[in-house]
């Protein structure tokens, strides 16, 4: 365990609102209002069922950063570093709430023994100088003892996760261990698009079908080989076109503008940059039967789910889809081998029909059958903590729940 700096996280750990005002110079953004939104976070906490949120800001590097736990009945929270620039205070905390409680239900789904967390770092992910910054926020991480453990995510990468590393122990995705967890997440992308062929087509052959990826980064590069590989056609698109071109390269994908990707004629879209791309004005211009990417929180609100349903899109939900990265992160905290880790990615399968097929039967969305089933595990795993089992495993000695568990 990393050795304790109380002196120097004095500054660091402190959870208030107001150290977000603090820095505002070096962070214009946070000062812009969110379009008449509040930020009533004890209301969004009760809303979503979070346990916990963090916020932490250390002035000599510009850190700002925010944690939250929501839910920590099969482990210890587990989820990804997002470094970006938010235009707003409103926005990086909703970030934060939307992409932890989607961690405990990937984790959930997938049948492992983690809670759902995330931080955001609020700032530019293109500053060359890192390491204090991280290191900073490995000790705003430490400060929670084991209830939350940090990984890569967007704008982050292993180097990074090294620099968390020299303050915590509670960090994976490090070089030379599981590292980038992108070829794990994009196989189970892959796999979990071609259930979704099986049940919307009666094959799982994805050859001659045109895949339409948002996003040209790690995981849809992956993907994009994969597809390629197979024989799919592709249109791609991103805000960065020298990762267009990679892909254009590599594959023979046909580029298109960012906004263009959703009026393109295809079999899929493949959501594989930020969140919400299935919304209100999106959504009318789709053009597929079936919509299996590998970014998160992809529909805006619930009723989009309910939307694509009564449009018969079939929707493989993106925390069940998109969960390769978060095994593979489980796997390196028990020394899996890289050949465990991709053979349990490649049960999101598996998990998928089984979701599809509870959908069918009893009518409801994907996305639901999918909480449904994650809920199912929860809440069966939480009757087990009721019983006394002769340790304090689950239970700290303050009795808070999750707050003995240990890696």
């Amino acid at each position: 365990m990393a050795t304790k700096r109380s002196g120097e996280r004095s500054r660091v750990s402190g959870a208030v609102a107001s150290a977000l005002g603090t820095n505002a110079a070096q962070h214009p953004s946070l000062t812009a209002k969110s379009s008449g939104a509040s930020t009533d976070i004890f209301a969004q906490m009760q809303t979503m069922g979070h346990e916990q949120v963090l916020l932490s800001h250390d002035p000599s590097c510009g850190y700002l950063g925010i944690i939250a736990i929501h839910d920590t009945t099969l482990g210890p929270a587990l989820g990804g570093t997002r470094f970006w620039q938010y235009a707003n205070t409103h926005e990086a905390v909703t970030d934060a709430l939307r992409l932890s409680r989607g961690m405990t239900y990937k984790s959930a789904v997938a049948g492992i023994n983690l809670g759902g967390g995330k931080a955001v770092i609020i700032g530019d992910n293109r500053r060359t100088d890192r390491e204090a910054l991280f290191r900073a926020h490995g000790r705003f991480v430490e400060t929670l003892g084991g209830r939350y453990i940090t990984a890569e995510d967007i704008g982050t990468s292993p180097a990074d996760m090294e620099y968390i590393k020299l303050e915590t122990d509670y960090v994976a995705g490090l070089l030379g261990l599981s590292g980038d967890p992108s070829p794990v997440t994009a196989y189970g992308v892959y796999v979990g698009m071609k259930a979704a062929a099986e049940v919307c087509w009666g094959s799982d052959d994805l050859g001659g079908k045109t895949v339409a990826i948002q996003g040209c980064g790690k995981v849809a590069t992956y993907l994009a080989r994969h597809l390629h590989e197979e024989g799919a056609k592709l249109i791609v698109t991103d805000i960065h076109p020298e990762k267009v071109e990679q892909v254009v390269r590599e594959t023979g994908a046909r580029a298109v503008a960012p906004d263009a990707i959703y009026d393109q004629e295809a079999d899929v879209y493949a959501p594989c940059a930020l969140g919400a791309t299935i919304n209100d004005e999106t959504l009318p211009r789709l053009k597929v039967q079936v919509i299996a990417g590998g970014a998160n929180n992809q529909l805006a609100e619930n009723r989009h789910g309910d939307l694509l349903q009564e449009r018969g899109i079939l929707y493989a939900p993106d925390y069940v889809i998109n969960g390769g990265g978060v095994i593979n992160v489980y796997g390196e905290l028990h020394r899996w081998p890289t050949e465990r880790a991709q053979e349990k990615a490649g049960e999101i399968y598996d998990t998928l029909l089984r979701i599809f097929e509870i959908a069918r039967e009893e009518n409801i969305p994907t996305y639901r059958a999918a909480d449904r089933l994650a809920e199912q595990r929860i809440a069966a795993v939480a009757g087990l903590d009721r019983m006394w089992m002769g340790g304090q495993r689950g239970r700290g000695a303050a009795g808070q729940r999750g707050s003995g568990v240990q890696i």
